[in-house]
């Protein structure tokens, strides 16, 4: 998949990072999410390629990156690491300053990126979020019942990993089919190889790593964000799934305008795999915003 698109390896304190480049013209870094791979922007990518250099990353713990150990409190798994790892990938590549589109766990790498760093985020592109501390706060039944995997991937070890490593294909169908649009809105070889990466050894234990960060290291960094009065400055559009879980149980612009000073964004007529559900309206909305002068 991806064809014509660059694949190489960049590493970072040890950590291997998959990363796929193409396409002339300003920066644009593609973060995807879980249980995914940077091929989730299969759809997309070859227009936006047409405008902008891509750089698409597989995140630690997924795809062909890394697995490092998660050590204590799942730190290695914590969204300021995982977003040094995209700043380390485009410095790399020469580019100090770019935009971000980013989807689910990658949208909360993004965030934590655009955060910490704000001097090389343009502006960004979330899809299908709303800030972890928020939703972790103001968790509903619904909610729960909808994104059970959040609550199932933080319990202790062994019993998620081991569950997981018993069947990965199986996870990974049980948990994108379950969404509005079923397995159908996937291409096959995009659903293959989710799978297989699914199956690399390693990779129960840091998807369990990135959701127990999520749970712990990383509202910990919000909410000091939150207790300084930090706020996000730069240019930010959120798109949801107008038959997600996230915009049925989130005022989705509202909890970002607590967060960023330039907000603006809308639902789409889709579940929550935008790039994958309805992949000409994300390329209208990332066109018209990414291209703004």
């Amino acid at each position: 998949m991806l064809e014509g698109f660059e694949s190489r390896e960049l590493q970072r304190d040890g950590v291997p990072l998959r990363v796929r480049r193409g396409g002339e013209g300003p920066p644009l870094l593609l973060l995807h999410g879980h249980p995914q791979t940077s091929c989730m922007w299969h759809r997309v990518a070859p227009d936006l390629a047409k405008y902008f250099e891509l750089v698409l990353v597989d995140l630690r713990g997924y795809g062909d990156s890394g697995r490092p150990a998660a050590g204590e409190g799942s730190a290695a798994y914590s969204k300021r690491e995982m977003a040094l790892d995209a700043l380390h990938v485009m410095r790399s590549l020469g580019h100090q300053r770019f935009g971000v589109l980013a989807h689910d766990r990658g949208a909360r790498v993004a965030h934590r990126l655009a955060a910490d760093h704000p001097q090389a985020v343009s502006r960004m592109l979330l899809l299908d979020i709303a800030p972890t501390l928020a939703m972790y706060e103001q968790t509903s039944r619904d909610f729960a019942l909808a994104y059970w995997h959040w609550f199932f991937l933080v319990q202790p070890p062994p019993l998620p990993e081991a569950l997981i490593e018993s069947d990965p294909s199986r996870y990974v169908r049980s948990v994108m089919g379950a969404r509005h649009a079923g397995l159908a809105a996937f291409a096959p070889e995009a659903l293959a190889e989710y799978q297989r990466c699914a199956a690399i050894p390693g990779t129960a234990a840091s998807i369990c790593g990135d959701y127990r960060a999520s749970a712990g290291i990383d509202l910990a960094h919000d909410r000091d964000d939150v207790a300084a009065g930090r706020r996000l400055d730069m240019p930010l559009r959120v798109l949801w799934g107008q038959h997600g879980a996230v915009g049925r149980n989130f005022d989705v612009l509202a909890l970002w305008r607590e967060r960023a000073s330039q907000v603006e964004g809308q639902a789409l007529p889709c579940g929550h795999y935008i790039a994958e559900e309805a992949p000409q309206a994300l390329l209208r909305e990332a066109l018209e915003f990414f291209r703004r002068t």
